[in-house]
């Protein structure tokens, strides 16, 4: 189900493979102005579906005159649309309105002064010289007819632009922090340039979306796949609240899954919070047994997604035809998918690569009953809390760290089974507690303990030990795309370390995980 939270007009970003494409989308998104990112291949047609008033072309790993260049249709300039090229965006346009690109004397990477050079609404509002993050090693050697040179480092150029076509571009990352002041170079192309409206506020989305599902669902009943996490809570109350009648009655059935690895004693907390709390109907299934038996002696990360995913839809499944023998027709499943979910499973940024398959996007079978209402799957996680409050949802839920969807099975590297399930539980009810007996739980993004498949000698009261490896992880993040280790303070560390080697069997050694996303992922599987 395609939501409109575009409200008839988007900012559409071109990706051409840049790890910080999501970034743009995010600065324009906080403009209360929806923007959308599709691969530079995305045909005339798909562009023209997100009704756009205006295009951005995204940076790129690449050179434009290598043949391996990600592909994009030049006539995008055909569109009469005001276009922002952004660092290989800026290469692209010169190179495809008959310009010259080359290699750079000198690439430039990092923090970098330029200066305006001319008049540009782009920059209207800015000082002349400014401080920017370059990432280039090639330059625009000769401008197309019609552009004219904006801005420049000490040597090489830095902003053009050809104000009838309303084309404007710039060799740096205006989508950085270590920009500057790049937030208002998009506030003055998106605003000043485009035309838009800052029309897309939580608000907007809540009742849009609510109309849009009680036209899709109709008379109609849906099931809702709930983990209790903000994603699933939040489109569970979202959609409820467009299928409940005037005697308050819901045509929606929160299903909530014991898939065997979620945490300890989640299963029970989670019924507690979300009938109490919510008000949800919700169905609670026991299926431990079903999914440990499908995850016997698979060690593979990328096959336990695809099997929690199938199972999931299995179970759904079962619990949809239970319910229509009682209520009627069961179409719909409701999911929390997010846009972050949709990136890296669907390898919707052109060249980019597939990094991870979610169980909710990635891992679901080719063919399912079921059809899918997905409301959020536009949005990041901090516009989704967002849009909690805006239901009136209690900060106990909205400010809950993310779970993974195939949960502890990918906090447990390699073979899941039920004995080192339980150690890991252990381990991560300790993280979790110190965490929030230090008062970061909520200042952070996520924090966990990871079950490594490395056992090492051990020394505990004159006895040698050969046990397991427990990993700590804690980031910071704002949407999940990418993150940095947190500093964890030395105390905190010291509790986390002390405890578990002290109170969990099996566990005689710990470490903390100081790699950043990239290079890294969040999660290790």
């Amino acid at each position: 189900m395609e939501t409109q939270s575009r409200l008839n007009q988007s900012i559409v970003i071109l990706d051409f493979g840049a790890q910080t494409t999501q970034l743009i989308a995010r600065r324009i998104r906080e403009q209360n102005v929806f923007s959308v990112v599709l691969p530079c291949t995305a045909s005339l047609d798909e562009v023209r579906s997100h009704a756009p008033v205006g295009i951005v072309l995204s940076g790129a790993p690449w050179s434009v005159y290598d043949k391996d260049a990600p592909p994009a249709d030049p006539r995008v300039f055909e569109m009469g649309l005001p276009v922002l090229g952004i660092c290989y965006g800026l290469q692209f346009m010169v190179h495809a309105l008959g310009g010259k690109v080359r290699p750079a004397d000198k690439r430039e990477y990092g923090h970098a002064e330029i200066d305006f050079v001319a008049e540009s609404v782009l920059f209207q509002g800015l000082a002349r010289r400014q401080q920017v993050w370059m990432s280039h090693g090639d330059e625009a050697l000769e401008l197309p007819s019609g552009f004219e040179l904006t801005a420049k480092t000490s040597h090489a150029v830095a902003g053009i632009q050809n104000v009838a076509k309303k084309w404007y571009a710039v060799q740096f990352h205006p989508e950085v922090h270590h920009t500057r002041n790049g937030t208002e170079i998009l506030r003055n192309f998106v605003f000043r340039i485009c035309g838009a409206e800052a029309l897309w506020t939580p608000q907007h989305f809540i009742d849009s979306t609510v109309e849009q599902v009680k036209h899709v669902v109709g008379s109609g009943h849906a099931i809702c796949a709930l983990s209790g996490g903000v994603d699933s809570s939040v489109a569970a109350v979202l959609v409820d609240r467009a299928l409940r009648d005037a005697s308050g009655k819901s045509r929606l059935t929160c299903i909530f899954v014991n898939n065997g690895v979620l945490r300890k004693n989640e299963f029970e907390k989670v019924q507690q919070t979300l009938r109490d709390k919510l008000g949800l109907r919700l169905d609670a299934v026991d299926a431990t047994d079903r999914f440990l038996d499908k995850l016997k002696g698979v060690s593979d990360p990328e096959t336990k997604r695809k099997i929690i995913g199938n199972e999931f839809i299995a179970v759904f499944e079962d619990e949809a035809h239970r319910i229509e023998k009682e209520e009627g027709s069961v179409d719909y499943l409701v999911q929390g998918t997010l846009y972050p979910d949709v990136i890296e499973s669907r390898s919707v940024r052109g060249p980019s690569q597939v990094i991870k398959s979610h169980h909710n996007v990635g891992g679901l079978p080719e063919k399912m009953k079921l059809k899918l209402i997905e409301p959020l799957k536009d949005l990041f996680k901090d516009e989704v809390r967002k849009i909690g409050r805006d239901l009136g949802m209690p900060e106990e839920i909205l400010q809950r760290q993310p779970f993974p969807g195939p949960g502890l099975a990918v906090r447990v590297l390699g073979e899941v089974t039920p004995e080192r399930l339980g150690v890991l539980r252990e381990c991560d009810e300790i993280v979790v507690t110190e965490i929030k007996n230090a008062g970061l739980y909520t200042k952070i993004w996520q924090s966990f303990a990871v079950l490594l498949p490395v056992m090492s000698v051990g020394v505990m009261g004159d006895m040698r030990t050969y046990a397991y490896t427990c990993a700590i992880r804690a980031v910071s993040s704002e949407d999940g795309m990418t993150a940095d280790w947190v500093a964890l303070p030395h105390e905190v560390l010291k509790n986390m370390s002390t405890r578990i080697v002290n109170e969990v069997k099996g566990v005689n050694r710990v470490v903390y995980d100081i790699t950043s996303k990239p290079p890294g992922t969040i999660e290790w599987e």
